[in-house]
């Protein structure tokens, strides 16, 4: 693990706007399955599960390969 794993990064200016372009694409699938899929666990799971990718996502805009903080 990168020793900067556990520190919080703030993200630049152009990183808050990736991750606002993927938290819209992602609560734009949530809202997708929220419509299809019938009330259950297994819905609640799913969902759940979208929402760690939308998280993961943002660290994927913010760090790189190797996990050290991403410049730009």
């Amino acid at each position: 693990m990168h020793p900067s794993t556990f520190d919080y990064l703030k993200p630049t200016d152009t990183q808050m706007g990736v991750m606002d372009r993927a938290r819209a694409a992602t609560k734009k699938y949530a809202d997708e399955l929220i419509a299809l899929l019938p009330e259950g666990p297994d819905k609640t799971y799913i969902l759940r599960k979208v929402r760690d990718v939308g998280m993961w996502a943002n660290v994927a805009i913010t760090r790189n390969q190797d996990g050290s903080p991403r410049d730009a």
